[in-house]
């Protein structure tokens, strides 16, 4: 407990003692530690009601006064310091109608989803209380929904994701019980709000077991309810000379294997990258999947809208399905055109997304290794020199602003980029030759 945080952490639990309050580390801290892992954040759990931790900390701030939940700051760091407390009937799926502060832990623990998350650790003695078998879960590796997992996961919809997250995190299998509940409550998941399912894939995706995350999400029927043009991928074969390892499915999961941890935009451009392929497959000499790109971006699109993606996430991800087939013709691109497309936003993750396609299908990287390598050696002001000339230079030459304005500066900018011009008099002559051919 070395960290920052969880020296807080220690100090709240040691002040709300020297408090007469009982006092612990709970949840996936406590988790964490016990796995020999560092934990992300640290949280409190207390006798203490929300007005006594204020009375001990008056610049903690309330920040879920039904729930109890108070947020620690000092150093830097923060840790919410929560109530005991029991829940009353979920209403919608989400939060309990009522809450009942408690004195003890036990009654606390009980109101958790799984066991593995709700023991409680005292930070001055190492002492460990488990009132539902957490730690023998957590010996030997399963995820176990606390009591009827009907019952919890009737409680939080979004107990299924999670679920689904913390046994793709620690390669866990989930106990029979709790996935025989997700199978029969996956469509339940619809009434959860589209942000929180996102936040939970998107862990699922990036915390570097996305293959059985994505796996699990299938086989317990969530994929089709969150994601149904990914559950699409069984079964579209793909021309074996080019994807010897399968269908879409197969060639999907592979990339996912191998990609470990990573960012939402890779992590999203590598699940939807070949989205548009199950619309767009037919049969004719061969198997084809003509416009699947096209189809894909569109289709990327609308799965990021109705999942509340933010707009640079978006744009991020589309330009990954937009781009991914470009690299075939690296080889052949004018020098303006490659600098371009090395030049674009985020080309690291295009490489990475290139670099895991052909790793999974048929494993030729000499596209791959030549983008690379033009990429690493290609200076900054090779890919983005200073413009020779602007529009405001075209007006001192005579020409009219309007459309033409575009194409002979675009003109300009392909000379500069393939070595034809180099100062403003070079610039200058490319563009009147455009204007003329344009009157022509």
């Amino acid at each position: 407990m070395g960290s920052t945080s969880g020296r807080l952490a220690r100090q709240i639990v040691s002040d709300l003692r020297a408090a007469g309050q009982s006092a612990y580390l709970v949840g996936g801290c406590v988790r964490d530690e016990l796995l020999g892992l560092t934990p992300k954040d640290y949280d409190v759990a207390t006798s203490a009601q929300p007005e006594q931790v204020l009375q001990l900390f008056p610049h903690a701030e309330l920040v879920g006064a039904h729930f109890g939940v108070m947020l620690v700051r000092g150093g830097g760091e923060q840790v919410e310091v929560a109530t005991y407390r029991s829940d009353g009937v979920y209403e919608d799926g989400r939060h309990p109608e009522a809450v009942t502060f408690e004195t003890e832990p036990k009654r606390d623990a009980l109101r958790r989803d799984f066991t593995i998350n709700a023991l409680f650790l005292d930070p001055l003695s190492g002492e460990v209380l488990d009132f539902v078998g957490g730690q023998k879960d957590l010996h030997e590796g399963v995820v176990r929904a606390i009591g009827d997992p009907r019952e919890r996961f009737e409680e939080d919809h979004l107990r299924m994701l999670r679920a689904v997250r913390f046994a793709a995190r620690f390669r866990y299998p989930i106990e029979a019980g709790t996935y025989s509940a997700m199978r029969e409550l996956a469509p339940l998941i619809h009434r959860v709000s589209a942000e929180r399912v996102r936040d939970e894939l998107l862990r699922i995706l990036t915390e570097g077991n996305a293959r059985a995350g994505c796996e699990l999400l299938d086989g317990c029927g969530l994929l089709k309810e969150v994601l149904p043009e990914v559950h699409a991928f069984h079964g579209v074969e793909q021309p074996p000379e080019f994807h010897p390892e399968g269908d879409v499915w197969t060639h999907v999961m592979m990339m996912l294997e191998q990609m470990g941890e990573a960012t939402p935009s890779l992590a999203l451009g590598v699940l939807l990258h070949d989205v548009g392929k199950p619309p767009t497959f037919r049969v004719a000499e061969r198997i084809r999947f003509d416009g699947h790109v096209e189809v894909g971006v569109e289709m990327a699109r609308g799965i990021l809208a109705r999942l509340r993606c933010s707009k640079e996430l978006t744009s991020r991800v589309c330009a990954l399905v937009e781009n991914h087939m470009r690299f075939k013709d690296v080889h052949r691109m004018k020098a303006s055109t490659l600098k371009r497309f090395l030049r674009m936003d985020g080309f690291e993750e295009h490489l990475a997304l290139h670099r895991l396609d052909c790793l999974s299908s048929n494993r030729q990287l000499e596209n791959y290794e030549y983008a690379r390598r033009m990429w690493e050696s290609m200076p900054e002001e090779a890919l983005r020199p200073p413009r020779l000339l602007t529009g405001e230079d075209l007006i001192t030459a005579g020409y009219e602003p309007g459309p033409l304005f575009s194409h002979m500066l675009r003109a300009v900018e392909d000379a500069q980029l393939e070595g034809r011009a180099s100062n403003r008099d070079e610039a200058l002559r490319v563009a009147m030759a455009v204007a003329e051919s344009e009157r022509s």
